[in-house]
């Protein structure tokens, strides 16, 4: 960035300077890594003929480069921007952070670009001076919070105008633009940005994309009569993207989403402001209102879009505080999916910013109370979070502890997040499981041990959990005076009926019949006086809590089949009065998820794992299983005892995991993973019991080796509820072995392909309890024609010489399971890397996996993006690319190979193999694929069909894909699968069907 480096700093007091301010320095354990930093630093400041002044600053300031040391080993980003931005560095040791961000800023507002490509990359360049700066000022704790927030927000504001100015300034070149003032075009032109969100409130996150709204005023655009303000501002907007997104060799500056304006899937980039006005005054939404608080004006002609704020205030803020204002909070409350939940707070895997007791329940705390008081109290219509909770102390809406706790802990997450972001620049808020990338965090902060950060930030996130808890009380139960609710005599009550109906049952008599019979005791449940009484007390809530459901009468017919079915019913209707969110969740059942509706009217037995106070806690890790499986199968006296009690644990499992998904404490990929640790242990400890039954009878084959190959879901750790085990069984034999040594000695061959048959048994013959799995054997060499059971050496030389590409591709996601020995299991590993690291013909490659795509997309045609497995460009699209990827690019790097597509993805863009613009489509698409994809299984036995689908499930569906609006969602699918199929088209080759040819 020449201007900048050209530019000389102020000079500051010595009490200033970054070396005198540095409190933090982040502990590092590798000398040889840091080592190799300081010599790649030395070689760097050489080259800029730096190094005498880094030096003296290095020996005055002893502390300096130990912090640096901590940063880059902690850091691979900033390490790289170290590296890449020495005179950076040296500025910020030389002033101070203040001063490098304000000139880098001014920098921006005085430049005027000969180019677009000079444009962009002085904006790249100013962002990686601005992330570097506060990178190492925030790391130092040399600069607060507020610093780096304003400072990312600063240089949001300025890069967009900059991009607008020149864009602008283009279309004067071109004869259709006439400014009233050339150096600054866009002051009076009627084209405004809104920021939204953490943008708009000068909060941006160390890597947050940026909200952005287009607007235009048509009375103030000085375009020239033959251009169209509706044309020429939607293609200038399409190259605000390009100029902000677009990845470079110097990186982007911010990546920018423009979905939050009116009606997305239906207006331009660029939208009037008469046509805005029309939508927010008749359509406008809940979540709308929420977001527009935030919203400011931040380039582009300022004073255009104050006025547009300023004609949209009615909408955002309510003028009376009335039952209507209360719902709408509630309502926004639902939409942003901001569940309490059962799980308990974590450490490892949490979400700092939307799980429980994170960053998003501070700002909702604060915002809430913002949309309920800010109508009639203009002093709360506040941007920032910060500020709105002392307004709402000097308003007396919260107290001054309860505003010190929170302040304190929303800088303490914040600061946690972006130490997690500034690890690799990832728009992430999660915190990582792994705990050698757990620890980079937490040493970021300064922090050497992990329990004392567990301790810490789990006190910040209860501290959060605690307040938002008390302002989100559940809604009380149904009162007396919403009407009557009489289920006595032989005739329907006329005001029960009417209190029925404005409740939202449809068919008023039948559910006053239906609870008749219950008050009647026709069922085992209700057999005994204390349980009718109880029933009695809980109906009201009962009657609420299913008629907030989609179909209240259908949802009534669901919790009626299971009363009938539950053997008793005192423990769980005291159970029920107690904890208001049991009852919530067996409601949502009966509302959302027909599938687990049906369970738990044809086996309650899975609710006896939830009356366990053990299911309160959080997701049941591998060992918890592995412990509570071998618990199980140890008390069954006999083999088929064994196998049903495994049904049940199963099925309680599955369900636990569903109903934690259902109520949000768990997200679709933990639950990918948990049932997949279930399917993997049920294998692991049923096989032994198979093996035990067959050698009763056949006895053993002395030396044999044994293992299980996972394949496809299972082998990606991906299953759903619903899902099938596609399952190989590799063995081997020592060359001498003929026969098994038992009382009917069987061959090798039979002995296995016996062992297969049994195990396949075990898990799909249905019995009372149900089955385990269905399971699929035809990816064993030779499919169906082939043997059930494969040995080692006729699996590798199939593999070798005779596999089709598909089998090579569905090896890919294969894993070892089971395995009798870690000689065996590596010796199976070793077979699939031979075979998958072979050297292939890339082109002879495309073909067949475009070919095969396309018959798959022949055989299996769809209509709608949410078949979401086949769609073009859906979930078989982005397997299939990074089954292309490994059996492309395996023999030069070995590294690539995983079973788990989402890992292949991820080292496929760190090894360069796939571009950073595709990775961003593709690994956020899957999550989204697979997030959907398990709320459906859950969910639903049958074909989705949005018209039809249960309001509850559409709720899910929203949360796991964080939209707002289900057609908002519907359409975010179709725009990622025309995404997708663009890169499957590019790496790979297009797809033309058969009868295309």
């Amino acid at each position: 960035m020449t201007a900048i480096k050209e530019a000389s700093l102020p000079k500051q007091t010595q009490d200033n300077l970054f070396c005198e301010r540095i409190k933090v320095i982040p502990p590092h354990y590798d000398s040889t890594d840091a080592q190799s930093f300081l010599n790649d630093l030395d070689e760097k400041l050489a080259f800029k003929e730096l190094s005498q002044r880094f030096a003296v600053f290095a020996e005055k300031h002893t502390s300096l480069i130990p912090f640096l040391q901590g940063v880059a080993e902690n850091s691979p980003f900033l390490r790289q921007l170290i590296l890449k931005n020495v005179q950076t560095l040296i500025d910020v040791m030389e002033t101070s952070p203040e001063v490098v961000i304000a000139s880098t800023l001014q920098h921006i507002e005085n430049l005027r670009a000969e180019s677009e490509a000079q444009l962009m990359q002085e904006l790249r360049q100013a962002k990686q001076i601005i992330a570097l700066t506060t990178g190492l000022g925030d790391i130092a704790g040399a600069i607060p919070l507020d610093t780096v927030t304003k400072a990312l927000s600063d240089l949001a504001d300025k890069t967009v105008n900059a991009a607008i100015r020149f864009c602008l300034s283009d279309l004067q070149r071109r004869g259709r633009f006439t400014p009233s003032n050339e150096s600054e075009p866009e002051k009076d032109a009627g084209l405004f940005v809104l920021a939204m969100g953490k943008h708009g409130a000068g909060e941006l996150n160390y890597s947050s994309d940026i909200d952005l709204i287009v607007l235009y005023e048509p009375e103030r655009c000085k375009l020239s009569d033959n251009s169209e303000a509706s044309v020429e501002y939607v293609r200038l907007t399409r190259r605000l993207i390009k100029i902000m997104s677009e990845r470079t060799g110097d990186g982007y500056v911010f990546r920018t989403d423009l979905r939050l304006r009116p009606d997305p899937g239906a207006t331009p980039l660029a939208i009037s402001v008469p046509a805005a006005l029309v939508y927010y005054e008749s359509l406008g939404q809940n979540w709308e209102r929420a977001a527009l608080i935030k919203a400011r004006t931040c380039a582009g002609d300022i004073e255009a879009g104050d006025m547009f704020l300023k004609e949209i205030t009615p909408f955002i803020w309510r003028k009376y505080l009335d039952f209507a204002a209360i719902s709408d909070v509630h309502s926004i409350k639902r939409q942003i999916h901001a569940h309490k939940g059962f799980g308990k707070i974590r450490v490892a895997g949490h979400n700092v910013k939307l799980g429980r007791g994170g960053i998003r329940e501070v700002e909702f705390f604060a915002q809430t109370q913002q949309l309920i008081a800010g109508g009639r109290n203009p002093a709360l219509r506040l941007r920032r979070t910060l500020d709105t909770l002392d307004s709402l102390v000097a308003n007396r809406w919260i107290t001054e502890e309860a505003r010190d706790e929170l302040k304190e802990a929303y800088v303490y997450l914040r600061n946690v997040e972006h130490r997690i972001q500034m690890v690799h620049d990832e728009q992430t808020h999660i915190l990582p499981d792994d705990d050698q990338a757990l620890a980079r965090i937490y040493h970021l902060l300064g922090i050497a041990e992990r329990e004392q950060f567990a301790t810490s930030i789990r006190t910040r996130f209860e501290t959060v959990q605690k307040h938002y808890a008390s302002l989100f009380e559940d809604e009380p139960e149904l009162s007396s005076d919403m009407g009557s609710l009489v289920f006595t005599g032989d005739d329907d009550h006329p005001e029960t009926v009417e209190t029925l109906q404005q409740l939202g049952f449809l068919r008023p008599s039948e559910t006053i019949k239906i609870i008749r019979q219950w008050h009647y005791g026709r069922y085992p449940a209700v057999y005994t006086a204390k349980s009718r009484e109880l029933l009695t007390e809980i109906t009201p809530a009962l009657l609420d809590a299913l008629a907030k459901t989609d179909n209240a009468d259908e949802a009534l017919l669901a919790f009626d089949r299971f009363l009938s079915n539950l053997p008793a019913g005192v423990q769980l209707f005291g159970l029920l009065r107690s904890n208001p969110h049991l009852m919530k969740l067996l409601t949502a059942v009966m509302g959302a998820a027909p599938r687990m509706a049906q369970i738990v009217s044809k086996r309650v037995h899975v609710l006896d794992a939830v009356l366990d106070p053990a299911f309160f806690g959080d997701v049941p890790s591998r060992e918890q299983i592995r412990t509570g499986l071998a618990t199980t199968l140890q008390q069954a006296p006999f083999y088929e005892d064994a196998l049903d009690r495994a049904r049940i644990f199963v099925q309680e499992q599955q369900f636990l995991l569903g109903l934690r998904l259902l109520t949000g404490s768990i997200n679709a990929h933990q639950m990918g993973e948990s049932l997949s640790d279930l399917a993997d242990e049920i294998l692991e400890q049923i096989l032994p019991l198979v093996q035990k039954q067959l050698e009763e009878a056949h006895g053993v084959i002395p030396g044999a080796e044994l293992a299980i190959l996972a394949m496809g879901k299972l082998g990606g750790r991906e299953i759903s509820c619903s899902s099938d085990l596609d399952l190989i069984l590799l063995y081997d034999v020592p060359e001498d072995a003929t026969a098994s040594n038992g009382k009917r000695p069987l061959a090798p061959s039979q002995y296995f392909a016996r062992l297969t048959q049994r195990l396949v048994t075990a898990l799909t013959a249905p019995t009372a309890e149900g089955v385990l799995y269905e399971v699929d054997l035809r990816l064993r060499p030779s499919g169906n024609s082939g043997p059930l059971a494969t040995r080692i050496a006729a699996f590798t030389d199939y593999q070798a010489k005779e596999a089709w590409t598909w089998e090579h591709m569905a090896l890919t996601r294969s894993r070892t399971l089971a395995s009798s020995s870690s000689s065996f299991t590596q010796q199976i590993q070793s077979a699939i890397s031979h075979v998958l690291c072979q050297q292939r013909p890339v082109e002879t490659l495309k073909k067949d996996v475009s070919e095969m795509r396309a018959r798959i997309q022949k055989e299996k045609p769809t209509t709608s993006p949410w078949q979401i497995k086949q769609a073009p460009g859906g979930l078989v699209d982005i397997e299939f690319i990074a089954q292309y990827l490994q059996l492309a690019q395996a023999c030069e790097i070995p590294s690539i190979l995983a079973p788990k597509t989402s890992e292949v993805l991820e080292s496929a863009t760190h090894a360069g193999i796939i571009n950073g613009d595709d990775a961003d489509v593709l690994l956020p698409t899957l999550r989204l694929y697979g997030d959907l994809v398990q709320v459906l299984k859950l969910a639903l036995k049958d074909k989705f069909d949005p018209e039809s689908a249960p309001k509850g499930l559409i709720d899910m569906l929203l949360a796991a894909g964080h939209e707002p609006q289900f057609e908002r969602l519907t359409g975010l699918l179709a725009q990622r699968q025309s995404e997708v199929r663009a890169i499957f088209e590019r790496v790979i080759a297009p797809v033309q069907l058969p009868d295309d040819k």
